[in-house]
C-alpha cells in the first residue's frame, strides 16, 4: 500500500465508523447538546460534514479561502440521513482528488494558513482532516455517555 491508499484507507474507515455511530442516535436527541456553549448532535455532525469540505476549500486554494460561502450556510437541520446525503455531493469530489495526488504531492505541496500561522505539508493536513473527524467522534460519543444512551459498537 502506498501513502495515498493508505490516507484514502484512514478517510473510509474513520467515516465508516462515524456514519455507525450517528445512525445509532435516537432521533429525539438530535438537537441535545450538554450546555448552552456546545454543539447540539445534529449540529457536530454538520460540522464534520461541513469542516470537510471547507478543509478541501483550503487545500485546493493551497490555504487562502478567499471569499469562501459554505454551502451549508442557511440549509435546514432535518435529519442524519439528509446531512450524508447533502455532503455525499462534496465528499466524492474531495475523494477523487486525494486519488489522484502522488507521494511528491503529499511531500512537496504546502498548505499556507497564514490566518492561523499554520504551514504544513499535503500528506501532514490531510491526516489532521482525518483526526478532526475522529475528535468529534470522541467527543460525540461522550455526548452520548452523559445522556446514558447505548452506544453503538464503532470498534469492530
Amino acid at each position: 500500500m502506498n501513502a495515498t491508499e493508505i490516507i484514502l484507507l484512514n478517510f473510509s474507515e474513520v467515516r465508516r465508523r462515524s456514519i455507525k455511530l450517528w445512525q445509532g442516535i435516537p432521533k429525539e436527541y438530535l438537537h441535545w447538546k450538554p450546555d448552552n456553549d456546545a454543539f447540539s448532535i445534529i449540529e457536530m455532525i454538520r460540522h464534520v460534514l461541513e469542516g470537510e469540505h471547507l478543509f478541501h476549500m483550503i487545500i485546493e486554494k493551497r490555504g487562502n479561502l478567499g471569499t469562501y460561502k459554505s454551502p451549508w450556510e442557511n440549509l435546514p437541520y432535518t435529519s442524519i440521513d439528509a446531512e450524508l446525503k447533502f455532503a455525499e455531493t462534496y465528499r466524492e469530489p474531495f475523494i477523487n482528488m486525494i486519488k489522484n495526488l502522488n507521494a511528491l504531492d503529499l511531500e512537496q505541496i504546502r498548505i499556507e494558513r497564514t490566518e492561523v500561522g499554520q504551514s504544513k505539508t499535503l500528506g501532514d493536513y490531510l491526516n489532521r482532516i482525518a483526526y478532526h473527524e475522529s475528535v468529534h467522534t470522541g467527543q460525540m460519543l461522550s455526548y452520548l455517555r452523559t445522556k446514558a444512551i447505548d452506544r453503538p459498537q464503532i470498534w469492530d
